[in-house]
């Protein structure tokens, strides 16, 4: 099975075409889209999460392209960090993804889909001092003031 690509075309018709996998145009979309403050990460498949278990790190998932005769429309999901907008975050993903699939390509970007699938609360850690388990912080070893 071939790979779908995109035929990049510009004004000045130099010998020969340029051609741009799907998969790349994912990858752009998927930094782009985890360059954003307040995304905690994109939705992947079991098999990319599996890969990046042994860790090998897996760009572009999350992110569905369709190619438009106009352009193309992206559909990307994420799961963003507990306590952000999330309309402001969104608005701020399908900014930077559009600008940089059109920086990097020249292709044009019709719409940006923005799946919210989840929101990741904040890990706490909890430090235990293993001299003071019951959290007591008087000093009572019989010294007397």
């Amino acid at each position: 099975m071939a790979e779908e690509t995109i035929v990049l075309t510009y004004s000045n018709e130099a010998s020969g075409e340029t051609l741009v996998s799907m998969r790349v145009l994912e990858i752009i979309a998927g930094l782009a889209a985890q360059e954003v403050d307040g995304v905690s990460r994109l939705r992947g498949s079991l098999t990319e999460r599996a890969q990046e278990a042994f860790g090998r790190r897996v760009h572009g998932k999350g992110v569905e392209l369709q190619q438009t005769k106009s352009g193309l429309d992206v559909d990307v999901y994420v799961y963003l960090n507990y306590g952000v907008s999330v309309p402001k975050v969104s608005h701020a993903i399908q900014q930077r993804i559009t600008s940089q699939v059109a920086a990097m390509t020249e292709l044009q970007v019709n719409l940006v889909n923005v799946h919210v699938q989840g929101v990741i609360s904040q890990k706490i850690t909890n430090t235990i001092d293993v001299n003071n388990l019951f959290g007591d912080e008087s000093d009572t070893e019989g010294t007397k003031k």
